[in-house]
């Protein structure tokens, strides 16, 4: 008899009437247009969070350029300081290597004078107990005695000074 494509397209139009009729097609206009309306409403929310978001991500990038400045010239007065306290320290080296070379010097030169000294006096001791050996080898008496004495005495004195 009749296809099945006709029998579907019967039970349409048959369906359209119904609708009409009941005041469905106004429902269902007014449904889709209030869908319409929330997804129109959720459409402006969702361009007004991308606003907010793409500020706040701007905010962000801005605050991190300002970090890193902040980072970098931390760094540098860091570098600058130690370099600073590295030549305060090179600095004070230098001054202190000079007074304990100062003083070693001063040191050297008492020894030395000291030793000098010592010498003087060995050479002053060791000529007289040969002066005074050799004049009593050659002088004899109380009168060379005295004499001998006085003289060594003398000596020793010139000799020590």
């Amino acid at each position: 008899m009749l296809e099945a494509e006709f029998w579907v397209a019967v039970a349409f139009v048959v369906f359209l009437g119904i609708a009409w009729k009941a005041g469905g097609v106004s429902a269902m206009t007014k449904g889709l247009d209030g869908r319409a309306n929330r997804v129109r409403h959720e459409l402006d929310e969702a361009k007004r969070l991308r606003e907010e978001a793409a500020a706040v991500l701007a905010d962000y990038k801005r605050r991190r350029s300002e970090a890193e400045k902040e980072a970098e010239s931390i760094i540098s007065g860091a570098r600058e300081e130690a370099k600073r306290a590295a030549e305060e320290g090179h600095r004070k080296l230098d001054e202190f290597l000079a007074r304990r070379t100062k003083a070693a010097d001063l040191k050297i030169s008492q020894a030395e004078a000291q030793a000098e000294a010592q010498v003087r006096a060995a050479a002053a001791e060791a000529a007289v107990k040969v002066s005074e050996t050799i004049l009593r080898e050659r002088m004899q008496g109380d009168a060379a005695q005295g004499l001998i004495r006085a003289s060594l005495g003398e000596v020793r004195t010139r000799l020590r000074s």
